[in-house]
């Protein structure tokens, strides 16, 4: 094939990528916004809607180009899986908390842990704030703070959206790989079942049921506020127990 000839073939094949990446955000557009709505009402006020949605449709985009029908997915769950991926992605790359959050947050687990493992038992609001020199509104301000600026999810525990979806994703782990995810899947179900019966009530509430905060608190009789600070909690003691998997 003459060079001309292959010009015009990469630029005809381009042109055809072209108008299907314009077809696809075009069908596609409602779901992006869709997610977005969804999500925005799970997150603290400073994240913007456009924000995500400008995220969410370079996922589209990386979906519409990544997929392969013969995974056994239909094209709107892998795009869904990716769309998400990708505001979360963005959220956390634009993370607005101030490092002293951050640290506080790793105190915190590191005292759990610590209490947790010479108790035997889960570690208390007071027991904490006391190891760390707090009074117990101190120690729930922090819990407060790290809530409030930092997006928690089980990606933060080491699960990803690839994790949820194998089988419909290009990347295929190998046998050791698999057993470690595995292994440590098994050993999460196994942490979430074991904490205190209200913080294993609201991470059901925010993961399972897909409740906001405001939501849960109207469930459980509480403030939005103390709803977050017993989420931060649950999520701070989960890191404290899979701390060989998350250091």
């Amino acid at each position: 094939m003459s060079a001309a000839a292959k010009y015009v073939k990469t630029q005809t094949l381009a042109k055809k990528k072209s108008k299907k990446d314009a077809a696809t955000v075009q069908k596609y557009a409602p779901l992006v916004k869709r997610i977005a709505y969804h999500l925005i009402s799970r997150l603290p006020p400073s994240v913007q809607p456009d924000d995500l949605i400008q995220a969410g449709m370079i996922g589209l985009l990386e979906a519409s180009r990544n997929y392969n029908a013969n995974q056994g997915a239909s094209f709107e769950t892998y795009a869904g899986i990716r769309i998400r991926g990708a505001m979360l992605d963005e959220i956390r790359k634009n993370d607005w908390a101030p490092r002293s959050v951050h640290r506080k947050a790793r105190m915190v687990a590191e005292v759990v842990r610590e209490i947790e493992n010479r108790t035997g038992r889960d570690a208390r609001d007071h027991e904490i704030a006391e190891a760390m020199g707090l009074n117990l509104e101190e120690y729930h301000q922090i819990l407060q703070d790290a809530n409030g600026h930092k997006i928690f999810s089980f990606d933060d525990l080491g699960v990803d959206d690839d994790c949820m979806s194998i089988g419909i994703t290009e990347h295929v782990p190998g046998p050791f790989e698999g057993l470690q995810r595995e292994d440590f899947k098994r050993n999460l179900s196994q942490a979430i079942a074991g904490l205190p019966e209200r913080e294993r009530l609201v991470m059901s509430l925010y993961y399972d049921k897909e409740l906001n905060l405001r939501e849960i608190g109207a469930v459980i009789g509480v403030s939005e506020s103390r709803v977050s600070q017993i989420h931060s909690q649950a999520v701070i003691r989960l890191q404290a127990r899979l701390y060989q998997w998350t250091k």
